[in-house]
């Protein structure tokens, strides 16, 4: 569960990041800018491209297996609080935003954080997991598992050495404590044991 011996070396590169203001005045726009992130970013994985993916140049909407509906609103229901969760717990804990370019300023180790590293990236992915469900087709199958791949590597060799150069012994000890993927069945303690 550890964050890796190579990603100390990593961080040694990565540029110092200077905290953003905490002051009160600052935090309403903090949702705002989670949300532009959110149409953008998540937007673009989990709608504007899939979309593209399975236009069918005949119609304007890709077609539906419904008899997946129900697993996949299930998965869209939760993949939808976990990334609405964790976009809080950034905004709110945190004070930032998931957008790399203005992440939090505080070690976010609270709510689903507490039995995962990375619940943010699997609430996407189960969003994908849903379409995939729901429109069952073969290329969407390789989008979502290259989006996946995507978020492994961009965890392992810019996430982590990052957040390990930033929170040091702290971020350390959480990772020795919660995996990467997958959520452990004991919460998170920040106290050593």
């Amino acid at each position: 569960m550890d964050c890796g011996a190579g990603n100390a070396k990593i961080a040694e590169r990565l540029p110092t990041q200077h905290p953003m203001p905490t002051d009160r005045y600052m935090r309403p726009f903090l949702a705002l800018k989670t949300l532009l992130f959110t149409l953008i970013v998540p937007g673009a994985v989990l709608i504007y491209v899939p979309y593209w993916l399975l236009s069918d140049p005949n119609s304007n909407l890709p077609h539906a297996n419904l008899a997946w509906a129900l697993p996949s609103g299930l998965f869209i229901i939760l993949g939808l609080a976990i990334y609405l969760r964790c976009a809080w717990d950034f905004a709110v804990k945190g004070l930032g935003t998931p957008a790399p370019i203005d992440p939090p300023i505080k070690l976010v180790i609270t709510g689903l954080y507490r039995r995962t590293r990375n619940p943010m990236f699997q609430g996407v992915l189960l969003l994908l997991l849903a379409e995939c469900l729901l429109f069952t087709d073969p290329l969407l199958l390789v989008y979502a598992g290259s989006i996946a791949l995507f978020f492994h590597i961009t965890v392992v060799f810019r996430e982590e050495p990052d957040l390990a150069s930033r929170f040091g012994a702290s971020y350390s000890h959480y990772c020795r404590q919660v995996p990467r993927w997958g959520f452990a069945l004991k919460a998170f303690s920040p106290e050593p044991v």
